[in-house]
């Protein structure tokens, strides 16, 4: 499997730059950066792109709506072209919460938006005049304005990953996409997920051979088992909030993941009591299989175990997340993590 990691700069921009740099020195293969409603990606992937010469740099993910597709591969080659074709797009198509309530741009046909842009994309790398006469996407507008084409060499070997975890998103991932960023992933329950891959690769006349499968979770390695037990628990707030607070009531992509996982017989009132504001009664109701089959937290043993099962299960690209608060804390984490990948052979 290879390995990758994930930072966002809003907070702490200095150590989370540092970290990235020190990864490549490690010999990580991917460093996605993340934009979220913080700071965005591709600012922190040129600055990256100056001062790295190995591993692949990714947008984890550039979030639909909030710039045109023309605006999006425009970055995507600019990026290409700075990071010596080391540069990978990872798109999204984020929550209703961040694209209406921050950007002010209707959540509307999620995915029609994704395919519909990921084809304007591909004819802006393949050098052509972009023409486009979609449901969501219309290049050009009607009236005088005609197609054009961006003045950049083509980039047909930009690789386009998809963050997905919707089965009708998973199967678009499958046709159209050359790898899959995923997450809140159980290996056991992994059919929840390929099945809906698998029908898109199968519609595109392709295998799982041809996509990237990348998923990420947060590592903890732990000797001392009652510090273990404690970062447990100390993670079921954040597990709540993913399943109850990210996106709306009605719009919740992570508690539907959860749910068609096995979780189904809790989501619904985790759900319900975050959006009610009761955090700490929502917390209350993850428990410690939910944290750690979603997570790579445990002993050595633990977690080269679930590392296996990952791999077992069909993950190419595993997406680390080191937990700590000091930049060598995190870096010897990582470094443990990846040490463990590479002694499964």
């Amino acid at each position: 499997m290879r390995t990758a990691t994930s930072i966002e700069v809003s907070r702490s921009p200095r150590q989370a730059l540092e970290f990235a740099l020190e990864a490549e020195k490690l010999g990580l293969d991917v460093c996605w950066v993340a934009e979220a409603w913080g700071s965005d990606a591709p600012s922190v992937l040129g600055y990256l792109a100056a001062r790295t010469s190995r591993m692949q740099l990714g947008s984890g993910i550039i979030q639909l709506g909030t710039r045109s597709p023309v605006a999006i591969a425009q970055a995507a080659l600019t990026l290409a072209e700075l990071s010596q074709g080391r540069f990978v797009l990872g798109l999204g198509v984020s929550g209703p919460q961040v694209i209406e309530g921050l950007h002010g741009v209707p959540f509307d046909r999620p995915l029609t938006r994704m395919r519909e842009t990921i084809q304007v994309i591909r004819q802006a790398f393949a050098g052509e005049k972009i023409s486009f006469a979609g449901s969501a996407v219309r290049i050009p507008l009607p009236g005088a304005a005609r197609p054009m084409r961006l003045s950049m060499p083509p980039g047909d070997n930009i690789p386009l990953y998809v963050a997905a975890l919707s089965p009708k998103m998973l199967e678009l991932t499958g046709e159209t996409a050359d790898g899959w960023l995923g997450t809140s992933f159980v290996p056991e329950g992994a059919d929840a997920y390929f099945r809906h891959l698998d029908a898109g690769l199968t519609a595109a006349g392709r295998t799982r051979a041809d996509i990237d499968v990348c998923q990420g979770a947060e590592v903890a390695i732990f000797d001392d088992e009652e510090a273990m037990r404690a970062h447990i628990a100390s993670r079921k707030r954040e597990l709540a909030f993913s399943i109850g607070g990210m996106g709306t009531a009605d719009a919740n992509f992570y508690n539907a993941a959860y749910s068609r996982q096995g979780w189904s017989h809790v989501t619904g009132e985790i759900l319900h009591r975050w959006q009610a504001g009761d955090r700490e009664g929502a917390a209350a109701l993850v428990t410690n299989e939910m944290v750690l089959a979603t997570t790579l937290i445990g002993t050595t043993d633990m977690v080269a175990d679930r590392l296996g099962a990952w791999r077992d299960a069909g993950v190419d690209t595993v997406r680390l997340y080191p937990a700590g608060q000091a930049l060598d804390e995190r870096l010897a984490t990582l470094g443990q993590a990846m040490d463990l990948i590479a002694g499964l052979g």
